[in-house]
């Protein structure tokens, strides 16, 4: 600190001035950081206005009383309605004033229709401090989405599911009509409509009431039908079930949870607690899962097929390692010996890619 002057009242005086620097600075301060019990901030809600002044009310006002109050405003502010009155001062002089006070009214009744936005609009008037608290309340608001979003989802998976249905039907169909042209099911299913006299009856109806073409169809559709209860089609194009839809999915998805920690606990219990031995349900699932097939493709499978994996014993992880080696052998013989796989060599050899050749054609 550096020594007070000389002549301006020695060190007491000097003392006194410097306390009376410091208070007039912590005043200065405190003007500068407090706010007044109502301040408004400019970009929330009315701006700089009250929004119960502006629309005439108290803050102990009803719905009612704020619903009448913004009628009557707005049917004097509105811009195609609005006349300028002989005793009409300050925003409402011109029909951009009105505009203007329209749009603080409009505002000003969205803020104090709400319960919620006008709770939070009454506690930043009673606690003008908590600056950025308002400003989160107020855009969380007015950002939050309309719709609430388990309804959006609800409707989206349902979506989702009217189209995997009927799109699973169309590939059903698909496959059944491709079934009747195949000569092996259709003689089949020919034979079994005329044992069940099915034809007959459709040719007798046809022979009074319908054409040729109409007959021709309805004996179409016999065939078809005992092609759809004769054989059964997985995979890709089997008949969609309703369980399998992705809403049904997931109701039941607790439900298989479930059962899936059931069946692991009682495999573990089984086989690797008490030892017990394979049953063929479990070898298969062991094979199928060591091929990694999904159910669907091991059921697809003949049942020769399934035959040969017991007998080779391929739930056993050695026999199935060397199964497997077979098989790649097997298809590089099968390869070797096959002309289109010939040519394909010939050609990446002599003029495949990172070659390059002047052959115009």
């Amino acid at each position: 600190m550096a020594a007070p002057p000389a002549g301006r009242g020695g060190p007491a005086a000097w003392g006194r001035r410097r306390w009376l620097l410091l208070v007039l600075l912590l005043l200065l301060l405190l003007l500068l950081a407090a706010r007044p019990a109502r301040a408004l901030v400019d970009g929330l809600y009315c701006g700089t206005r009250d929004c119960y002044e502006v629309l005439g009310v108290s803050r102990s006002a009803g719905k009612a009383d704020i619903a009448r109050a913004y009628r009557q405003l707005a049917r004097r502010y509105h811009p195609d309605r609005y006349r300028p009155e002989p005793g009409d001062g300050g925003p409402g002089r011109t029909l951009r004033h009105a505009e203007e006070a329209f749009l603080l009214v409009a505002t000003a009744y969205e803020t104090l229709k709400d319960e919620e936005t006008r709770k939070d609009y009454d506690y930043m008037l009673d606690h003008p401090e908590e600056y950025y608290s308002h400003y989160y309340h107020y855009y969380s608001r007015r950002l939050a989405p309309k719709v609430d979003v388990r309804v959006v989802i609800l409707v989206t998976v349902c979506a989702i599911s009217v189209f995997q249905y009927f799109s699973w039907w169309n590939s059903y169909n698909k496959a059944i009509n491709y079934l009747a042209t195949v000569p092996k099911y259709r003689i089949q299913a020919t034979e079994i409509a005329k044992q069940q006299g099915l034809l007959k009856k459709a040719k007798e109806k046809g022979r009074s009431k319908k054409s040729k073409e109409e007959t021709r169809d309805e004996e179409e559709n016999i065939i078809k039908n005992i092609i759809k209860s004769k054989i059964d089609i997985k995979g890709g194009y089997q008949k969609p079930q309703i369980r399998d839809l992705l809403l049904f999915q997931i109701i039941l998805a607790p439900f298989h949870l479930c059962s899936y920690g059931a069946w692991y606990c009682r495999w573990i219990y089984n086989f690797n607690i008490k030892g017990k031995e394979y049953g063929e349900e479990e070898r298969l699932y062991i094979i199928r899962k060591s091929m990694k097939m999904s159910q669907s493709q091991f059921d697809s499978l003949e049942d020769h097929q399934k035959e040969t994996f017991l007998k080779r014993e391929l739930w056993i992880k050695e026999n199935y390692e060397a199964y497997k080696q077979e098989q790649e052998e097997e298809l590089k013989k099968k390869l070797a010996n096959d002309p289109r796989w010939k040519r394909y060599r010939r050609w990446m050899k002599n003029e495949g890619p990172g070659r390059l050749t002047f052959v115009d054609d």
